[in-house]
């Protein structure tokens, strides 16, 4: 087997299982941990994977993201105490867009229920769960519902949104990174993020610490445009201070 079709067994192995092990891969591919390392900086080099000690998980580019099932079951524990910390900028808001994805669906369950509160998302996941919610006004965004993500794009959403003057929105991301921004990998995605920031009047994000440094296809914002990250404690705090000085407050829980 070559180098280049050991490396594409790598990635095909990360991303049906979310992560690879160093030391399980030398055994299924019969060759040495140092030849799996090998590989694994040079698809770390070519965007495809990030290294973790002792393996990698595949970074979510054009050609590949994980789906909510699959979302909705690792770092759990961490985005638990990520969303109940997000919810708690919500302050004076009567308004909210809440993002697709497992995070901000977890925010929206965080979300009071004291008070009247208005909710807008494109998530079909998370407009169920707030169905019924007492106090809690639920506005589902139309458009074409991606079957991954069980949340609508196109148009039809962007022009709904478009309409709206929004108080706070609660935005996920496949990556943030300082020198490129906020990225996911459907521009059709990216549409529908850009336009929630620009219908909001303050913007945070919210995800774990696996997301700081990746980059996918589609750029739908700057960090500036953030008033807040949250995120956990799992990402350093020089990395974390290295965020704050493009201006959004960040917060590690």
């Amino acid at each position: 087997m070559s180098a280049e079709e050991r490396q594409r067994e790598i990635v095909k192995s990360a991303r049906r299982t979310g992560a690879v092990d160093v030391n399980e891969l030398a055994a299924e591919l019969g060759v040495a941990k140092e030849t799996v390392r090998r590989d694994l900086r040079a698809l770390e080099d070519h965007g495809l994977v990030r290294r973790t000690h002792g393996g990698a998980y595949p970074v979510e580019s054009a050609g590949f993201e994980t789906t909510l099932a699959f979302r909705a079951t690792s770092h759990v524990p961490e985005k638990r105490r990520i969303a109940a910390a997000a919810a708690e900028l919500l302050g004076d808001a009567e308004t909210v867009f809440v993002d697709e994805g497992f995070t901000p669906q977890l925010i929206a369950e965080s979300l009071p229920r004291d008070r009247p509160l208005t909710v807008v998302t494109a998530s079909l996941a998370t407009a169920g769960a707030l169905a019924e919610a007492d106090n809690t006004t639920v506005l589902l965004l139309g458009g074409r519902v991606r079957p991954g993500t069980l949340a609508t794009v196109d148009h039809w959403t962007t022009k709904m949104l478009a309409g709206f003057v929004i108080d706070l929105a609660f935005i996920g991301a496949n990556g943030i990174s300082r020198e490129h921004g906020l990225t996911t990998p459907d521009p059709a995605v990216s549409e529908v993020k850009s336009q929630a920031i620009r219908a909001a009047r303050r913007t945070v994000f919210a995800g774990v610490h696996t997301k700081f440094g990746a980059v996918s296809f589609c750029r739908f914002a700057e960090i500036s445009a953030l008033e807040a990250i949250v995120t956990s404690t799992l990402l350093p705090t020089s990395e974390a201070h290295r965020y704050s000085m493009q201006g959004p407050q960040v917060i590690r829980v």
